[in-house]
């Protein structure tokens, strides 16, 4: 470490501790403002007013949905995204660095089940060091994280060479569409990063997925014959052990060692069954909706392609789908898997400015479930690593909370990660 690194680090940490007051209360006025999809005005209003207040150049608009219904990577229950406003900061570097974009999601998965929270969803309660409520992990705290890096340098009088694009996006629970509408509007850059839950773990590669739904016919009788009808539900039982043995054999081809850790790299779920509509019939139509997991390296199309080439193979197994063949239809959601070369510049800035915080090796690996990362990765053509603080194992869970140390921890780093990428420009410091 040089000493002018040494001095870099000290600043930073010092200027991070003494605002972390103001760091965690911000975090709470984000946690308690409850941006569902449709609800998120309120709390980017809030974001482009802290922008505003580092001197960024502050874009605001509802994305256009008939324009964007059109585009191929197009994914969303709703076309009209009135109430739903993105928000980028722009951050003018002095010329000659690389740019950056830091892209966080704003909108949070709705809380369930109240009864099953120890308190109230928004409350934002800080607990022993813990800071609670729906969106705490996934993800205000790594968009927190962002912002302290933007104070910090903003704040320190660091000049940087590099433009930076602060993105505070809708949608992303749904697919992404706020992540397409920037992209689409021009915004793009020759990195990003995204503060997804990860544990602190660095992800360069996200795993895709897709909803899928699947009719699978029979013929009606009355229960007392069964034996004159053919049971739609049994039927779906054939085609759910042939999909389970889909999913072994795409998950044998993956030897990616960022995904030792992870027992089933791309899964294929089945998330809902639906049929039969009397208990005295032999149900005639069964409907299963699942999600197909698609590796970082795999395209969305030959995935889709794989699973209806595999679905024809069911009438080897019985006859009877020769002429009643399961349809298989694409639904709802998709997020677009992402790779990043684990030598990317940018891995090697981020791992070393770990190692400077917190002076460990970090834990690299492949990510369990889709981000936006994949849509600034293979449509925005911005290489995207995905790196935050918040948990994994309680996103979207009852109770979600976030480790507040790790908050300011990611933002030393990302501060770093920030300054080395953009570098930092000696002639107006």
């Amino acid at each position: 470490m040089t000493p002018r690194n040494a001095d870099l680090i000290k600043q930073i940490h010092d200027w991070i501790s003494l605002h972390r007051d103001e760091g965690i209360a911000f975090l709470q006025e984000l946690v308690r403002i409850p941006s569902i999809q449709g609800n998120e005005t309120e709390v980017q209003l809030l974001v482009a007013d802290k922008l505003r207040s580092l001197a960024l150049d502050v874009d605001m608009w509802e994305p256009d949905g008939e324009m964007l219904v059109t585009h191929p990577y197009f994914c969303s229950p709703r076309n009209r995204f009135t109430g739903s406003p993105n928000v980028v900061g722009f951050l003018k570097g002095s010329g000659g660095g690389r740019s950056i974009i830091l892209n966080g999601h704003i909108d949070v998965v709705p809380e369930g089940n109240r009864e099953m929270w120890g308190d109230d969803p928004y409350s934002g309660h800080v607990v022993d060091g813990k800071l609670y409520g729906r969106g705490a992990t996934d993800m205000k705290g790594g968009n927190v994280s962002l912002l302290l890096a933007l104070e910090a340098i903003q704040r320190l009088g660091l000049k940087l060479k590099g433009d930076v694009i602060f993105e505070s996006v809708i949608e992303e629970e749904s697919g992404g569409a706020g992540t397409l509408a920037a992209i689409v509007k021009g915004y793009r850059a020759d990195a990003a990063l995204i503060p997804e839950p990860t544990n602190m773990r660095i992800f360069p590669k996200q795993q895709g997925s897709m909803w899928f739904r699947i009719e699978v016919k029979g013929r009606s009788a009355h229960g007392g014959t069964r034996y004159e009808g053919v049971s739609a539900i049994e039927k779906s039982m054939t085609v759910i052990q042939h999909i389970r043995e889909l999913e072994e054999l795409r998950n044998a081809r993956v030897t990616d060692p960022l995904y030792a850790n992870n027992p089933i790299p791309i899964p294929i779920n089945i998330g809902v069954i639906q049929g039969g509509n009397w208990p005295s019939s032999v149900a005639d139509t069964v409907n299963l909706e699942g999600r197909m997991g698609v590796a970082p390296e795999e395209k969305l199309e030959e995935a889709k392609a794989e699973m209806s080439r595999w679905m024809a193979g069911l009438r080897d197994k019985d006859p009877w789908f020769e002429a009643h063949p399961p349809g298989v239809t694409w639904f709802g959601a998709q997020w677009v898997p992402g790779c990043v070369d684990p030598e990317h510049a940018l891995m090697q800035v981020l791992i070393q400015q770990y190692r400077e915080v917190k002076q460990v090796e970090p834990v690299i690996e492949a990510s369990p479930w889709g981000t936006d990362g994949g849509l600034l990765t293979v449509v925005g053509e911005t290489p995207c690593i995905i790196f935050g603080p918040g948990i994994t194992g309680v996103a979207h869970y009852p109770n979600e909370h976030i480790e507040i140390e790790r908050v300011f921890e990611v933002a030393e780093i990302i501060t770093l990660t920030v300054i080395h990428w953009c570098e930092l420009d000696e002639t107006e410091a």
